[in-house]
């Protein structure tokens, strides 16, 4: 399996727009062993963005698409643990942004995720321009740094048995399709199998088609000491895929 380069750290910026919220890491966002699982960062991800677009004031013309995010870990917060999180637009595209949202615990900063969202059109899920608004709210904070939002994990070994990863209602949202932290719930389910204290310092997650109604997912794993894939597929259709290395 190919190495991943470890995501760095990218510095909060000194001038633009920066959202900072906080929570406690509860009972039901970690594991047996009290670790902040991934579908639980996720979650956390989604709402800071969503309360951030919300205290903007701001009514967006269209909705988000995640593509890809990846997560860089210095450390992994605990059940009981206050963390803060920061979250600004550190990227942009001609119709997608970059968030970066770092997570903070009392010593200080413990993961950072880098995601980009595209916008869509609520009317057929189209890429649309993300427009002058976007730009006056989010753009500073990017310092005119660009964004591709091109995919490039590989398909899953021909040689590696699947098995079935079975939707529920509970796995969709408003949008219609599964909501973006279930995925990470699939690479939480393949963590478990791994050896105690197999845990990613780096993770990557790349969305290549929603999961709706009527797909029939199946799951694909590989993992060496230091590396772990993971693939989510409908049929020959793929859908998902993770890298993570320790």
């Amino acid at each position: 399996m190919e190495s991943l380069s470890p995501p760095v750290f990218v510095a909060t910026p000194a001038a633009g727009r920066v959202f900072a919220t906080s929570r406690s890491v509860r009972s039901t966002d970690v594991t047996p062993a009290t670790r902040l699982r991934f579908d639980a960062l996720a979650r956390y991800l989604q709402e800071a963005a969503e309360d951030d677009l919300a205290d903007a004031g701001w009514d967006e013309p269209y909705g988000w698409l995640l593509r890809r995010v990846a997560i860089a870990v210095r450390g992994y917060p605990v059940r009981g643990d206050h963390v803060t999180l920061r979250t600004f637009c550190s990227a942009t595209g001609p119709r997608w942004a970059e968030r970066t949202t770092t997570l903070a615990g009392p010593g200080g900063d413990l993961m950072q995720a880098r995601a980009v969202w595209v916008a869509i059109t609520r009317a057929d899920g189209r890429p649309a321009p993300l427009g002058p608004q976007f730009q006056r709210l989010y753009a500073k904070a990017a310092e005119g740094r660009r964004v591709s939002a091109r995919l490039s994990h590989p398909g899953p070994p021909a040689s590696q048995p699947a098995r079935r990863w079975p939707l529920r209602a509970t796995d969709f949202d408003t949008a219609g399709h599964v909501n973006n932290s279930v995925h990470w719930a699939a690479v939480e389910d393949v963590l478990a199998g791994l050896p105690p204290g197999w845990l990613p310092a780096s993770a990557e997650l790349e969305y290549t088609r929603p999961i709706l109604p009527g797909h029939d997912p199946d799951l694909v794993t590989e993992h060496s000491p230091d590396h772990l894939g993971a693939w989510l597929r409908s049929g020959t259709q793929p859908l998902a895929s993770a890298r993570l290395t320790r």
